[in-house]
């Protein structure tokens, strides 16, 4: 119920499409969170198989992939989610709304802490990919098709290649 209110929360303040408070349902952003949520249950069972069998069924039923080792905050709003992936290591924080695309991954370099930290009030345009163990602050914008390669600071916006 918590997860429904906090979504519909984030569907009214960042969807001006949004009608009436039964198209939470029909958002897949919602239903990969829910299946998140199941597959994250079972991770921290170390029920690991079980977890990955739910984190699949999401992927393959909302084609968004969310780790189920994943830390993620209060009212997280994927819009028009086809295509984002958040790894196993990443963090994001509380009202953080992320388009079609993204990518929260690694770059293949790094052992153990892996995926980047993510702020409060953070956008992340459309297929914009931030990788490694970076942060990003809270209330920064990142640009559609940007790639993240470094930490950002508060406040900041970046476009286009960032490293």
């Amino acid at each position: 119920m918590r997860l429904y209110k906090e979504f519909l929360e984030s569907a009214i303040k960042n969807d001006p499409s949004f009608k009436n408070k039964l198209e939470v349902f029909l958002y897949p952003g919602f239903w990969a969170l829910v299946y998140y949520k199941i597959s994250r249950f079972f991770y921290l069972k170390n029920c690991y198989f079980i977890s990955r069998l739910f984190m699949e069924m999401g992927k393959f039923f909302t084609n968004i992939e969310i780790h189920p080792g994943a830390v993620i905050g209060k009212r997280l709003f994927i819009d028009h989610g086809f295509g984002v992936v958040i790894g196993e290591t990443a963090t994001i924080g509380d009202d953080v709304v992320i388009y079609h695309g993204v990518t929260l991954g690694a770059t293949g370099k790094e052992k153990g802490k892996r995926h980047p930290n993510i702020g409060n009030n953070v956008l992340i345009g459309a297929g914009a990919k931030v990788l490694g163990n970076i942060n990003v602050g809270d209330n920064v914008k990142i640009g559609a098709n940007a790639t993240v390669l470094k930490d950002v600071l508060n406040g900041k916006t970046v476009t286009g290649i960032y490293k």
